[in-house]
């Protein structure tokens, strides 16, 4: 028996990656005061043709779509926004005081050629904000994936940002694009010709035809935008400018979805040997998607991040998540364990991550293994330290030994080793 095509199993590295992530995620958010939410693997298949648009590639061409056993219709969720606008609607959030900013991380399921960092089931990040029209939120938004991206230690991270503006100034590009792209489009791929029809925005963002003169003299958004849109761009634009993030108006961005207005972008980094594509998130505003699915007209920003990608990324950049997540102690026995397991006991319950001699390794197998692990420090425990109650303390990077009183221990590795939870952020 193997694992499908397209999916892959987490454990070792990719466990650590994964749980750091998510802690690191989970205490950023705190302090956005997003709350978390879990929405289920699948739903009705009538919530994404409706939230992420009949025209989407993933809709037309990715979704698992099956029927169960009452022969309804029901699909594997591709993306994470759909669903928590359901929830929002279904258990009617909109009744609370808002804004709501909620946070989620979990499988996502599309059909696509697994390719690096691209897998048909794949884990995706993001963030969605109802209940604030006011471009402060817009900005808000793009500096929580800024802010995560710094934290991971990522370099020359810079916003993609582009406006689509209100329903009238779509319209109106809208209008404009059909005129110009009507006489080319025998220049253009299939399904190019097929969302000249239905959606001619995402001709902008085709990958076949990207790269074509047509492409680079087409109209720009920019110069179609009314009064009110104008102004939500340029608001936007400087609250980024105080917070000091870098951006650049990139007309290009579309987004792949259709349910944005307004703002959309995209967060890069420079990565060395990683390609042109350093994209490795992304999102916008959307203003009708509440209201499209069954809810009451209400406000919408968000974004999500491919973890994939990203840790594809990290591991680019050579940012180790296993150094960041490293033992604090390992505790060698000289002797009987009782003693060891027991100060062990006491400094998890009191914060610090801990592991242990549970083999009776010799001595110099017992310090290989220590810096296997890439513990900070190593306590020795023999039978004299057991009988003066003094400890033997090894740092383990500067190699610098200690006598530790027992009751001094926790005392000593809170200075040393500090809150782990502020390591964080």
């Amino acid at each position: 028996m193997q694992k499908p095509k397209g999916t892959y199993d987490i454990y070792g590295d990719k466990a650590l990656e994964m749980l750091y992530f998510r802690k690191l995620a989970e205490t950023l958010m705190n302090k956005y005061n997003a709350k978390y939410f879990e929405t289920p693997i699948f739903e009705s298949s009538s919530l994404f043709h409706r939230g992420v648009g009949e025209t989407t590639d993933i809709v037309t061409k990715e979704t698992y779509d099956f029927k169960d056993r009452g022969n309804r219709d029901l699909t594997l969720r591709p993306e994470g926004t759909a669903g928590i606008v359901r929830s929002f609607i279904e258990n009617k959030l909109y009744a609370d005081s808002l804004p709501l900013k909620a946070w989620y991380l979990g499988p996502m399921f599309r059909y696509e050629r697994p390719q690096s960092g691209r897998f048909r089931q794949f884990f995706q990040f993001g963030v969605e904000v109802f209940g604030v029209s006011s471009p402060i939120m817009d900005a808000e938004v793009i500096s929580m994936i800024v802010n995560l991206f710094g934290l991971l230690g990522l370099k020359g991270v810079k916003v993609n940002i582009n406006t689509l503006g209100d329903s009238e100034s779509r319209d109106s590009y809208r209008n404009a694009l059909l005129d110009y792209f009507k006489p080319h489009l025998n220049d253009l791929c299939d399904d190019c010709k097929n969302r000249y029809e239905k959606n001619p925005l995402r001709i902008l963002d085709c990958k076949v035809d990207g790269e074509k003169e047509i492409m680079k003299s087409a109209p720009k958004m920019i110069d179609y935008l009314n009064e009110e849109s104008k102004n939500h761009f340029d608001e936007v634009l400087k609250y980024l400018d105080e917070m000091n993030i870098e951006y650049v108006i990139n007309p290009k961005i579309v987004r792949g979805l259709d349910y944005y207005t307004h703002t959309v972008f995209e967060v890069e980094a420079d990565i060395e040997g990683f390609g042109s594509q350093n994209v490795l998130g992304g999102g916008g505003r959307y203003n009708n998607l509440v209201e499209n699915i069954g809810g009451p007209a209400t406000a919408g920003v968000g974004f999500a991040i491919g973890l994939e990608r990203l840790f594809l990324a990290l591991d680019k950049e050579g940012i180790d998540i296993k150094e960041l997540v490293r033992p604090d102690i390992y505790i060698i026995s000289m002797g009987e364990n009782y003693k060891a397991l027991s100060l062990a006991n006491m400094l998890r319950l009191n914060g610090f991550n801990v592991e242990m001699d549970y083999n009776n390794r010799n001595f110099k197998n017992n310090f290989k293994h220590a810096d296997k692990l890439m513990v900070k420090f190593i306590i020795i425990v023999g039978e004299e330290e057991v009988k003066n109650g003094i400890l033997t303390i090894k740092d383990n990077d500067s190699k610098e030994e200690y006598k530790i009183k027992y009751d001094d221990l926790i005392d000593f590795f809170d200075k040393k080793i500090g809150d782990n939870d502020e390591d964080y952020v």
